[in-house]
């Protein structure tokens, strides 16, 4: 699929969110909603289609300068699409619209206490992507690209769980789940696979 920044691409994502079943979870008992969003946009130097990233602020008081998709919990009343949107505009300053949202992945259950809803949206050019300070150290624009290769997402075992443990590499590091496993199930949307990643587990430093 071409990856260029414009209607078209807009187009053929939509499309293959829309072929996605996507499956409701069934182990929500007891977890907080929320949501994050999978924000497309396109690339600083142009042309290409991207997605934003983030870098947590250290202040925070959870989850501190880890990475992370633009998100978090629902308001009470909110759906996850309204939720995602309230956060991408809190976070980084873009105000989108419902009708900018391409479709939701599924729900990814946490070890912290969360049930998270991923929903894809469409960044237009004339967005400007201005960081909260008080909630974003840093964001980064990530190409789609660099999700579909081969070798982006590499899986390992830890002592504590016998689930797979998911990491995506990104500038020298790696990002591990729940964002790992959000950025991969998309990946595999992209590439028309309804592949689900509820399973896949987290390290023990995500679980607090």
């Amino acid at each position: 699929m071409d990856r260029s920044f414009d209607d078209t691409t807009r187009r053929n994502i939509a499309s293959r969110c829309a072929a996605f079943t996507r499956v409701p979870s069934v182990a929500g008992a007891g977890l907080k909603r929320a949501a994050v969003a999978i924000a497309l946009t396109e690339a600083e130097a142009g042309g290409g289609t991207t997605f934003l990233l983030t870098r947590r602020a250290a202040t925070l008081r959870s989850h501190a300068a880890q990475w992370a998709l633009p998100g978090g919990r629902c308001d009470h009343g909110e759906t996850q699409a309204q939720a995602a949107l309230r956060e991408l505009h809190e976070e980084l300053g873009v105000g989108l619209g419902e009708g900018d949202v391409l479709g939701l992945l599924d729900d990814y259950p946490t070890r912290s206490g969360y049930l998270i809803t991923p929903v894809v949206v469409w960044v237009s050019t004339s967005a400007d992507v201005v960081p909260n300070p008080a909630e974003v150290a840093s964001v980064h624009r990530v190409a789609l690209a660099d999700i579909e290769r081969s070798e982006a997402f590499s899986f390992t075992t830890i002592p504590e769980s016998t689930r797979r443990v998911i990491r995506f590499r990104h500038a020298g590091q790696h990002i591990h789940a729940p964002t790992a496993a959000l950025i991969y199930q998309f990946a595999e949307v992209l590439a028309g696979r309804n592949t689900r990643v509820a399973e896949l587990e987290q390290p023990v430093f995500a679980w607090r």
